[in-house]
C-alpha cells in the first residue's frame, strides 16, 4: 500500500470488494467469533463494502445480556453495537436459526435483517468475498 493511499484511507488501488463475515459458532468457547469480530473490523477500517450474516450458533454471538463470568472471559458482545461507526450496517441473521434456539430479533444487542435460508443462498452470491467462521 503506499503512502498516500494510507493517507487518504482508501482501499488499497481503490478497488472495494464486497466481503461477506458468516457467523456460525458460539460466541465462547472457541476463538471463531472474536476473531472474525476483529476481520470485520479490520476490513471496515479499509473502506471496504463489509457484511455480517449470523447462522446456527452464531447467532447466539449477538444476544442480549449475556453473562460471562462463570466462563471467564470477558464479553465482548458490546463492540457489536460500535459497528455503526465504522459502517458496518449489514446485518442478516438466518430466520431458521432463530427459530431454533427459540429467539426473536427482540433479544439481539443490535439491529439486523432476519432473512430466509435461500435469502442468505441469494446473499452470499452476492458477494465477491465471503469468510466463514
Amino acid at each position: 500500500m503506499t503512502d498516500e493511499m494510507m493517507e487518504e484511507g482508501g482501499a488499497p488501488g481503490g478497488v472495494v470488494k464486497k466481503f461477506l463475515y458468516v457467523n456460525r459458532k458460539a460466541p465462547y468457547g472457541t476463538i471463531y467469533a472474536l476473531e472474525s469480530l476483529e476481520v470485520v473490523l479490520i476490513s471496515a477500517a479499509f473502506e471496504q463494502d463489509v457484511s455480517l450474516a449470523f447462522l446456527d450458533d452464531g447467532v447466539y454471538q449477538i444476544v442480549k445480556g449475556q453473562d460471562t463470568k462463570s466462563v471467564g472471559v470477558k464479553n465482548f458482545s458490546p463492540t457489536y453495537r460500535a459497528l455503526e461507526g465504522y459502517d458496518v450496517e449489514k446485518l442478516y441473521v438466518e430466520k431458521e436459526s432463530l427459530e431454533a434456539r427459540g429467539l426473536t430479533e427482540e433479544d439481539l444487542i443490535v439491529p439486523v435483517q432476519v432473512i430466509s435460508t435461500e435469502e442468505i443462498a441469494d446473499l452470499m452470491e452476492s458477494h465477491d468475498v465471503i469468510l466463514s467462521f
